[in-house]
């Protein structure tokens, strides 16, 4: 079972995708990586977030980063939105993901903050699974 979709909407997105996967791995958490654009393919999209099983969502994304809000209006398991800095200085992702309307949250997290996003997701998934607070909590103490 898939506990977090990590979705980015393009390839030139793949690294900061690949880093979020990275920081999952750590905890033992499932995920996948997937790549669907919310401008170019929004039916597959949608059709992707109705079909998997996954309990928390990673988007990443730049420039208009449309990709948190369509994911977020498809479903209300969490979103978490990670802007990319590509024009702007990230700005612009920033503020588009950050900038959602009333009834449809998007968790943001900083410019180009990947494994954060991980870790919130982490921390999501670790209200129900005493295992996964442990790990978080064992992985703060090695950072002090």
């Amino acid at each position: 079972m898939v506990q977090v979709s990590i979705v980015i909407g393009s390839d030139s997105d793949r690294e900061l995708g690949e880093a979020a996967a990275e920081q999952l791995e750590e905890f033992g958490v499932e995920h996948e990586l997937k790549v669907l654009s919310a401008h170019r393919n929004p039916k597959a999209l949608a059709e992707y977030v109705e079909s998997t099983d996954a309990e928390v969502f990673i988007a990443i994304a730049g420039l208009s980063a449309a990709l948190p809000g369509a994911i977020a209006a498809q479903t209300v398991r969490p979103v978490i939105g990670v802007p990319k800095e590509v024009k702007l200085g990230g700005l612009d992702a920033l503020l588009s993901i950050a900038q959602m309307p009333t009834g449809v949250p998007v968790a943001t997290v900083g410019v180009d903050a990947a494994k954060n996003a991980a870790l919130l997701a982490v921390e999501i998934l670790a209200v129900h699974d005493e295992s996964l607070e442990k790990k978080l909590l064992d992985y703060r103490d090695r950072r002090r």
